[in-house]
């Protein structure tokens, strides 16, 4: 499973829309669409937002493991915290 794939599965095993998602990596609905259409690509720094918004790994969302990491809540991804260790 590509990373695309991914991305709309967990999109929409969320109930969540394009446009939601957009918003969480600075893009719009359309611009959102695109990356999970193939027909633009998701940049690093969009792939660790969207991998802290749902809590899953990396390597998870790029299909190098099918263990995804913590449970989904919204509540909490509102506000993605990062590591203990990222911190200031």
């Amino acid at each position: 499973m590509d990373y695309r794939e991914r991305l709309r599965n967990l999109r929409e095993d969320h109930d969540l829309s394009q446009a939601e998602l957009g918003k969480v990596i600075n893009k719009s609905q359309q611009g959102y669409s695109h990356i999970e259409n193939g027909r633009a690509e998701l940049k690093i720094e969009d792939l660790i937002k969207l991998c802290d918004y749902y809590g899953v790994t990396a390597d998870y969302m790029i299909g190098r493991t099918n263990q995804c990491g913590k449970p989904f809540n919204r509540e909490l991804n509102e506000h993605p915290v990062l590591h203990p260790e990222l911190q200031t």
